[in-house]
């Protein structure tokens, strides 16, 4: 059974036009709002640790949890031992960029030998 695409261009184009407003407004309304006032220090200290707990929720949601299955499992070695790199990379370096290449090439060359 095929189905066809019955989308016109101009369903495509509104698609694309709420599509631009539904990632515009999220960003700039704390923008506009939070330009005008002065952020207490406590916030600001607050938020240097949101973009890393996101940052570890989502590698280890990877490497730990099996997308198929939703259970827990241990059998990714390649990719734990390019977080275990990538942790000691990060903590010397100090730098995301080089700990994001880092990784990258490791997690690559280390499927290629653990498999």
């Amino acid at each position: 059974m095929s189905t066809v695409n019955t989308w016109t261009s101009m369903q495509h184009f509104w698609l694309i036009i709420l599509g631009f407003f539904v990632a515009f407004i999220p960003r700039f309304l704390p923008l506009m709002l939070f330009t005008k006032r002065a952020i207490p220090e406590w916030f600001n200290e607050w938020m240097k640790y949101v973009p890393v707990s996101l940052f570890t929720a989502l590698v280890v949601k990877d490497i730990f949890i099996d997308s198929a299955t939703y259970q827990l499992v241990f059998g990714h070695i390649a990719e734990m031992l390019a977080a275990v790199i990538v942790v000691v990379i990060a903590y010397r370096t100090r730098s995301m960029a080089i700990s994001v290449i880092v990784g990258l090439i490791a997690v690559f060359l280390l499927s290629l030998v653990v498999a």
